[in-house]
């Protein structure tokens, strides 16, 4: 099975409240990079190019918490952003308003990342 189709069955099965905010945000970060590759991690979706960059966590139920593992590594300042322990930084989507108003912010993200790993 491949790693999307692995991303999809879990998907296929999550029940959260925010399911469709979710999949939203899983859409831009794949579409932003084709080297941005997708697998189940740490028990929900997590995308990678040559090192782990983020990890959706399906147990919060009230927000879509999207975790940047090196978030700091990106510096990249907004206020939608919040940071967290060990480099992490967060981005928590509440509404689908606010997937689409920070569309351009999480592609920017991604593709910081790959640019940085292509060093």
């Amino acid at each position: 099975m491949s790693n999307t189709k692995k991303v999809e069955e879990f998907l296929s099965n999550l029940e959260h409240p925010l399911k469709a905010e979710l999949e939203a945000v899983r859409t831009i970060i794949v579409n932003a990079n084709p080297k941005i590759e997708e697998d189940v991690k740490w028990g929900g979706p997590s995308f990678f190019y040559k090192e782990d960059l983020a990890t959706f966590n399906p147990r919060i139920k009230n927000y879509v918490a999207l975790i940047f593992h090196k978030g700091d590594l990106l510096n990249i300042q907004s206020d939608f952003l919040e940071v967290a322990t060990k480099g992490k930084v967060y981005a928590k989507f509440y509404s689908m308003d606010q997937v689409i108003e920070n569309k351009e912010l999480i592609e920017k993200m991604v593709n910081t990342w790959v640019e940085l790993m292509d060093k």
